[in-house]
């Protein structure tokens, strides 16, 4: 893939998007899960933030972990074959298309985002097994008409497709839109889809001293909720066991279930 492909735009234009003057969310989380495409102020509030509040690290370190559980268990034990990642974040190790593909080479992938850092990383995600697919689309969460459109383009949305939401929705202040837009995307979808979301919480003063330490330095703000409203993006779907939990807790491999302030679920369209 050229530096110049269409489907992602010239490598010149993406780097005119990127703003290094202040954190990006993207960078930031990149920064605590032990990536290396940050930049000095994403680093700066990183520490800042990790002194006033180590156990961010933890969730950020154990909600990719549930990510690739989540992945892994649609791909391996409900037959998942598609996937709809949205709010992508920048490539680390174990990506969906490699989870999903790993367990099943033919699954089909669509990752979604309109950060340009992202975007200029996208060729990294679009790497993919001979049977299978992996595409990107460069759009905005508010619009979820427009990225079932797009992703028409790769899947079958006619048949189930597993849509993905990790550590997102929390740039969206009012929670009556974030469901509100959480439920528009899963309309578009066939009976049999899965939802797949974890958000920190406002679950321990530490966390939410962080969160306001972190809005205060020119990201764009990420709201934490309360378990409540994390579990109300679920309703009217098919909990999978054990239903919305710690990320620590859901389907754990190992015995390693620190508690966290990240709460996830998956969740099953009838």
């Amino acid at each position: 893939m050229s530096d110049n492909d269409p489907q992602l735009g010239s490598a010149a234009d993406v780097r005119a998007r990127i703003d290094t003057s202040k954190p990006h969310s993207a960078r930031f989380w990149n920064y605590f899960v032990g990536g290396k495409d940050h930049y000095e102020k994403d680093r700066e509030l990183g520490d800042h933030i990790k002194e006033i509040f180590p156990g961010l690290v933890d969730v950020a370190r154990t909600s990719r972990l549930f990510l690739g559980r989540a992945v892994r268990h649609l791909a391996t034990e409900r037959g998942v074959r598609q996937f709809l990642d949205i709010g992508t974040g920048l490539p680390t190790a174990d990506n969906t298309h490699e989870v999903a593909q790993r367990a099943a080479p033919d699954a089909r992938i669509v990752y979604v985002d309109n950060d340009p850092l992202v975007l200029a990383h996208a060729r990294a995600l679009l790497t993919s097994t001979p049977e299978g697919e992996t595409a990107y689309i460069d759009a905005n969460l508010y619009e979820p008409e427009a990225i079932l459109r797009e992703a028409a383009k790769t899947l079958d949305l006619s048949q189930p497709v597993a849509l993905i939401i990790l550590n997102t929705l929390g740039h969206v202040a009012d929670h009556k839109e974030a469901r509100d837009l959480v439920a528009r995307l899963m309309s578009g979808l066939a009976s049999g889809s899965y939802l797949v979301i974890s958000d920190s919480t406002a679950t321990s003063e530490g966390m939410i001293a962080a969160s306001n330490e972190y809005n205060k330095s020119g990201a764009i703000p990420y709201h934490v909720r309360e378990v409540e409203e994390i579990a109300a993006f679920f309703e009217g779907l098919e909990l999978v066991e054990p239903g919305v939990t710690q990320v620590t807790r859901w389907r754990p491999e190992t015995e390693d279930q620190t508690a966290v302030d990240a709460y996830g679920a998956v969740g099953r369209k009838p």
